[in-house]
This record gives structure tokens, C-alpha cells and sequence, in this order.
């Protein structure tokens, strides 16, 4: 009820027999526990649940047996001085202190398991953020966080006894196989000039993030008085860490248990920050309708109801308030909710504290049947047909660079959606067309034999630019576009294979080729639209109205051979008769099969599926 599931019970017995390939030895069966294990499954976005002291409070709040904790925040004298020269690698770092703590051997385990799950998860492998904590009697404030070159950190390693210059301890850390549960880290700052670190005031290194702490600050059994700091490239990210730990194990502080000492951060430069105390652990407020929570979840509760419904998952205290005649809930989100963002977050909670199991099952009000969308079921049928021609599918990346879409097929730049803040130069604008990733699936299978011929295909979309194009009563400025594009490379150019691959789609989609391109082709045909000769024709099955024809084509399209394209027209009830090109097809030009290292002649052919269709 509360919304995580067991997934397995077990011992580290059982699962070393599973894994093991070969029968363990009794010395070796000895040596591993019998103790039963949960393993259960969590919500992604829960961290307060990544630890024993958090999945258990959770559960004792959820069922009324503890109150929900109150954290408490003193201002404390120790401070961190940030260089400007951090902002080349990691500009952001927050920390804070718990005093008077208490580690027995499972604490202490679970405090060091916490970091890890942390650092896998939020902190995505320590890109984002780096956490790390130190014995505070054996440190001296004021702290420095400072951004060095690598042969200016020496110090010695939470790993080793003996002091290393931090680019050889990356070296080491990279190739040393007994600290290969480091490797993955490495490369994060390897090839900076600079390497982020932090030290005391008598200059002695806590931690080089996001690699490794320093020896000297280690915790054990004894500490009393823990410093936790984290580093990163995301303030928000950083934040939500560090008040994750904080709330997770600030239980364990005395005399006043969840008691936060702060720390004052100083930047040098205000490039990045002023300055701020850390850490913040604010309670938030957030509003969700009464009747919004009641509709999205399927029940019928009153406000007061949900109000006490939210001290079980950690959302009190929780009051009501009216806005503009709708009753409203506003509940109070403690630090440990980074995961309550909007207001059908707070229904979710509401859905678990009345226990999803207890919604009554309900015969919906309105009788629907439902079926493929038809341009879907269109792009499935077609797709069977065109691999039993010989053609490959594939599926390529929805994203491409300027270069790709519009220069490498020697169009001009036209208007498209690009993105603000592209990752890297290969995914700038959606793409307008299929065809380059059909010529880069070519460039980067060139090992693969072209002896028969290369066929592959690809139904999917591209994106257009329209300011006309309206969802939701909203002028969104772009429309999806169904596409099916093929290309064939081999040592001929394959023109007729493509030309026949169009008059084959034409014919499953029930478009009848005009007369006059009939009698055009090696089958002579004669009368009028509805009546040919040929008797292959007269057994066509095609829909009332809809004619296709096959025209050579101009130079308007410069990614063909001069002379060596056609357009593909269609008229239907649709268009009143007039005729539209739907397509392309042609041999494609030398430059274009150059720029993408394409040693065959190769023709494509490319059709807007959804004037097929409609």
C-alpha cells in the first residue's frame, strides 16, 4: 500500500549460489550469512528511501506509530572559501555539519551505502554531484574549495598510506585493477587542466571530488562530529544531495537529534554566487484542488479527510484554503520531498495514503473501443511489405546537425526546429527529412557486402516548421510529418529498383496510377480512367478517385543527379481534383554520396505517407 513493491526474499547464501557457475565449497558456504534479504523495488525519484533509517521512517510515520521530524538549523562559525577558479570545472559546493553523532558498524554501513546510492542515482555517477564526508576534529576551519593544476594537489588517498600528486593518483586509479571501482570516475576530470579540491586551514586536503577523499579526515567508529560537502555542476542537484543526507542520519545527532549545524559559503568572485549559508532545508508549500486530487485518483474524499491523509506521507501540516470558489489543499513539503514538483504529485500522495487497493472499481460512463491509430496501422502494413521486398528497416536518431540535414544533400538552410542548448553538433534541429540517417546507417556499414545491392528503409517523422499548425487552441509553430524514405546502393544505381518500389507502395495504399503513365510503361494500355486493356489492370483494387502519376523531374531538388529524378503527383477527392507531389525519387548526386563516404551509387526515394492516407 504504501508503493514499493518486495521483489525478492533471499540470503547472501542463495544469491552466491545463483550467481556462482560452479558449486561452491562448504569453506566458502561457511564464510556467507543465511540472514534473510528483502530486496524490494523503490520509485526512481524517492531518495529519502535509499537508506534503512529513511524507508523505515517513512513506514512508521505512514502508519501513525511516529509524528513526521522536525529539523532544526543553527548557524554555526565554520566557512568555505570558493576560488574563481573552480568555475572552470565544478563551480558549486554546499556543506554542513552533524554533531554529537553516534556509528555503530550498521550505521556506519549504512551512512557509507547511502553515498553510493546517491551517487548512482541523482548524482548521476558523480558527473553532477560528488559527496563526501570527514572526521571535523581532524580538520581545522576555514576550508578553501580551490581548483588547481594537477601536479599542485599532493596528499594522501582514502585508498593508499602514501602521499601521490593527483595526475598520477588518476593515472594509478585508471589502470590499477584493485581500484577499478574508481575507473568510471576518472575521466570526469582527467583531461581538465585544472582539478578541483578541498582543504583546511593548515592546507590539508579533504577530498579531491569527484574522485577520492583524503586519508587524513577519514571516518570511523569514534567521529563525533561529521562534515559533509558537496560539489557540483548543478546547484539544484547539489542541494537536493546534501539535504538527503542531512535528513537521513541527522537522527542520529545529539543531544537534539535531526540538528543541522550551518556552513557559510564565500565566493571570491560573484561571477557565479554572492554567497549563501548552507544548507537550506526549506519547507515548501504546494496547492492541489480538492476536487482535482478526488478526480485524478477516482475517489470521492473531503478536504478535511485529505488533509489527514497527508500527515502518512510526509506532507503536513496540511490546510484549506478557498480560491475563487474552488477548494484548495495546501500541504507543507519537508526536504526530504524533492520529488513533490507539481500539484499531481501531491493527488499520487493522497492516492497512496488512501491506499490504491481501496478504490472501488468503477464501469467507466462512456463505451469506447479501442484501435490503431490508421496512419499507424498504415506504417505496420507497409513495413511487412517493403521487408519482404528485400529492404532492411531502421530506426535512426529523431535529431541531426545543420550539416547533415540541409548541406551534406545540397539544400539551401531552410527554417526548422532547432534546439537552444544542443548536447553536441550532431543533434541541432529535428530533423526535416529521413534521408541522412539512412546515408550514415550506409557510411557506417561499409564493411557489409554491396555485392547484391544495399536496401534499407525507414518509416517515421520529421518535423516542419508551420505557423498555422493549432493543438489545443494553441499555435504551436511546427507539425509531425509521417515519412517513408528508402535508399538502395550497390554497384549500379538501382533507379528502376526504387521506381518499383514507389509503384508498389501506390499500389498497396489503392492509388491507381493515371492513363497516361500506364500506357508510358512497358504495359500498353488504352481507354479511359476506370476501363485499361491490360488485364492486370482491370483486376487493380484502388479507391474511387485517387490517381497517381510519375514525372520526371526539374533541378529543384539539388541532392539528385541533374536529369536523374522524378516527382511523384497525386490527385483525390481530398484536393479537389488538383494534383500534389507527395514525393521524390532519383539517383543521388556524387557530392552528396561523397560527404557521407558512400563508395556505391545509391538512389532514395521519399513519401509523405499521411497524403496517402487522407
Amino acid at each position: 500500500e504504501f508503493g514499493i513493491e518486495l521483489d525478492d526474499i533471499t540470503s547472501e547464501l542463495e544469491e552466491a549460489e545463483k550467481a556462482s557457475t560452479t558449486t561452491l565449497t562448504k569453506s566458502e558456504k561457511a564464510k556467507l550469512s543465511t540472514d534473510v534479504i528483502y530486496k524490494i523495488d523503490l520509485p526512481a525519484n524517492r531518495y529519502d528511501l535509499l537508506c534503512l533509517e529513511g524507508l523505515s521512517r517513512a513506514l512508521l510515520i505512514f502508519l501513525k506509530m511516529i509524528p513526521s521530524p522536525t529539523y532544526k538549523l543553527v548557524e554555526g562559525t565554520q566557512t568555505i572559501t570558493v576560488k574563481p577558479s573552480t568555475e572552470q570545472i565544478r563551480p558549486f559546493v554546499c556543506g554542513a555539519i552533524l554533531r554529537g553523532m553516534v556509528f555503530t558498524p550498521e550505521i556506519y554501513t549504512s551512512f557509507m551505502e547511502l553515498q553510493d546510492q546517491l551517487h548512482r542515482n541523482v548524482c548521476r555517477q558523480r558527473t553532477l554531484v560528488a559527496i563526501g564526508t570527514h572526521d571535523l576534529d581532524t580538520v581545522e576551519g576555514p576550508f578553501t574549495y580551490d581548483a588547481r593544476a594537477p601536479n599542485d594537489i599532493s596528499f594522501v588517498p582514502l585508498t593508499h598510506e602514501t602521499e601521490f600528486k593527483a595526475g598520477e593518483l588518476l593515472e594509478l586509479y585508471a589502470t590499477d585493477p584493485e581500484c577499478k571501482h574508481l575507473k568510471p570516475y576518472v575521466p570526469i576530470i582527467q583531461s581538465s587542466p585544472v582539478y578541483p579540491v578541498i582543504e583546511d586551514a593548515q592546507n590539508r586536503v579533504l577530498s579531491l571530488p569527484p574522485i577520492i577523499n583524503g586519508n587524513h579526515s577519514k571516518i570511523s567508529l569514534n567521529t563525533k562530529n561529521v562534515l559533509i560537502e558537496c560539489t557540483g555542476t548543478d546547484l539544484t542537484k547539489v542541494n537536493i544531495v546534501l539535504d538527503t543526507m542531512l535528513t537521513m542520519f541527522g537522527q542520529y545527532t545529539s543531544p537534539v537529534p535531526y540538528t543541522v549545524e550551518r556552513l557559510q559559503v564565500n565566493y571570491e568572485s560573484t561571477n557565479i554566487s554572492k554567497g549563501y549559508s548552507s544548507p537550506e532545508m526549506q519547507l515548501r508549500e504546494m496547492t492541489a484542488g480538492v476536487e482535482f486530487c478526488n478526480s485524478l485518483i477516482g475517489i470521492n474524499l473531503t478536504g478535511g479527510e485529505m488533509v489527514e491523509l497527508c500527515e502518512k506521507v510526509q506532507l503536513g501540516p496540511a490546510k484549506l484554503g478557498d480560491v475563487d470558489g474552488e477548494e484548495m489543499l495546501t500541504v507543507t513539503v519537508p526536504p526530504t520531498r524533492s520529488d513533490i514538483l507539481h500539484a499531481v504529485d501531491v493527488a499520487e500522495d493522497i492516492g497512496v495514503a488512501f491506499g490504491f487497493n481501496n478504490i472501488v472499481k468503477k464501469v467507466p460512463k462512456t463505451c469506447t473501443v479501442g484501435g490503431e491509430q490508421p496512419l499507424n496501422k498504415l506504417g505496420d502494413l507497409l513495413r511487412e511489405e517493403i521487408s519482404r521486398a528485400g529492404y532492411t528497416e531502421v530506426l535512426t536518431h529523431g535529431l541531426a546537425s545543420i550539416h547533415d540535414n540541409f548541406t551534406a544533400l545540397r539544400l539551401p538552410t531552410t527554417p526548422a526546429v532547432s534546439l537552444s542548448n544542443p548536447a553536441n553538433i550532431d543533434y541541432q534541429v529535428v530533423r526535416t527529412t529521413l534521408l541522412p540517417g539512412l546515408l550514415l546507417t550506409l557510411k557506417h556499414n561499409k564493411s557489409a557486402s554491396f555485392t547484391s545491392g544495399f536496401k534499407l528503409f525507414e518509416i517515421s517523422d520529421v518535423v516542419l516548421r508551420d505557423d498555422d499548425h493549432v493543438v489545443c487552441d494553441s499555435i504551436v509553430g511546427a507539425r509531425n510529418a509521417r515519412r517513408i524514405c528508402a535508399v538502395y546502393a550497390g554497384p549500379t544505381s538501382g533507379f528502376e529498383i526504387v521506381h518499383g518500389l514507389v509503384d508498389r507502395i501506390m499500389t498497396l495504399c489503392e492509388i491507381c496510377p493515371e492513363t497516361e503513365y500506364v500506357s508510358n510503361s512497358l504495359k500498353k494500355g488504352s481507354g479511359s480512367d476506370d476501363n485499361f486493356a491490360d488485364e492486370e489492370e482491370k483486376c487493380r483494387v484502388t479507391r474511387e478517385g485517387w490517381y497517381y502519376r510519375v514525372v520526371e523531374g526539374d533541378d529543384s531538388i539539388p541532392t539528385y543527379f541533374e536529369g536523374r529524378s522524378a516527382h511523384v503527383l497525386m490527385r483525390s477527392p481530398n484536393t479537389n481534383g488538383d494534383e500534389i507531389r507527395v514525393g521524390t525519387f532519383g539517383i543521388l548526386h556524387p557530392e552528396v554520396l561523397n560527404t557521407f563516404d558512400i563508395l556505391y551509387p545509391a538512389t532514395s526515394m521519399e513519401l509523405d505517407l499521411e497524403a496517402l492516407l487522407w
